[in-house]
């Protein structure tokens, strides 16, 4: 039996466009992730946070362009108040800077990509069919400093002769009483010459933190890591905690619109992960 463990990283951002998943009152992204940034020989990108503009300038997909930066901050240091106080909100559809050409549930929502709402406090995003007497249990303000408080393990284990790897998840401090999804990031999926699907860690993929914002998920993926030598190969390289400010489970999709309308990612890793496991079919 081969195992390994592994902490996660807060983050606030999919891929790097649009720049965050989150965005503050004033329509700017919040990011934590990988900020890029002007170099002399080109565009540079670090792990660090950042307040980015929405007008933010935006290359072909698979391309890097330089961000709008407003202001730049440390995540993994104390945050200035004005910074930590920032009420977190979604982004509005269609989704500002983006250039992922995905629709991330094309059987349930293949219009998704065409509808058109404003960004919304987290506690605040639209839930279908929501009424107030239904009791919404994240019902207040969710901030910069709470968000960035949240951690987590993940113990990846292969089993079944290495046709199998579980993925066992512990967390804590995420957002109280909410719902949350894990999505694999495979090889492929930003591939620009023909990006696959991103999908959930297993089905069903959701899980509801406690009133203190701890949970634990697990899920068993058949061959998720196959030899990169095989041809047709798509391994998962990362893993991304989705807090879902609908509060919906969507099936074999990870949400209606993805990348901030719907999904919003907390913890991560930043950089391609699982490279010590191979399995097999």
């Amino acid at each position: 039996m081969f195992q390994q463990t592994y902490t996660l990283s807060v983050t606030t951002q999919g891929p790097l466009y649009p720049p965050s998943e989150i965005m503050d009152e004033d329509g700017n992204f919040v990011v934590i992730g990988a900020v890029t940034t002007r170099a002399d020989d080109g565009v540079t990108t670090r792990w660090t946070g950042a307040v980015v503009s929405a007008q933010s300038p935006v290359p072909a997909f698979g391309e890097r362009a330089p961000y709008t930066i407003i202001e730049r901050f440390e995540p993994d240091e104390p945050l200035p108040k004005h910074l930590g106080d920032k009420v977190l909100h979604t982004l509005p559809l269609p989704l500002p800077c983006n250039n992922y050409p995905m629709v991330f549930a094309p059987q349930q929502y293949p219009d998704a990509n065409t509808e058109d709402r404003p960004s919304y406090p987290l506690h605040r995003a639209p839930i279908p069919d929501f009424e107030p007497e239904h009791g919404r249990q994240l019902d207040r303000p969710v901030t910069l400093a709470e968000w960035v408080r949240a951690s987590g393990t993940l113990t990846v284990t292969l089993e079944h002769e290495a046709r199998k790897a579980r993925f066992s998840f512990t967390f804590s401090d995420l957002l109280p009483r909410t719902l949350y999804t894990i999505m694999t990031l495979r090889e492929h999926d930003l591939d620009p010459a023909g990006p696959t699907r991103p999908g959930p860690l297993g089905v069903p993929n959701v899980f509801v933190t406690d009133r203190s914002g701890g949970a634990a998920f697990e899920a068993v993926l058949p061959n998720p890591f196959p030899d990169p030598s095989q041809e047709g190969g798509n391994r998962v390289i990362n893993v991304v905690v989705l807090c879902m400010s609908s509060q919906m489970s969507h099936g074999g999709a990870i949400g209606r619109y993805g990348l901030g309308g719907d999904i919003h990612a907390q913890l991560k890793f930043p950089q391609p992960m699982f490279h010590e496991f191979t399995t097999r079919a």
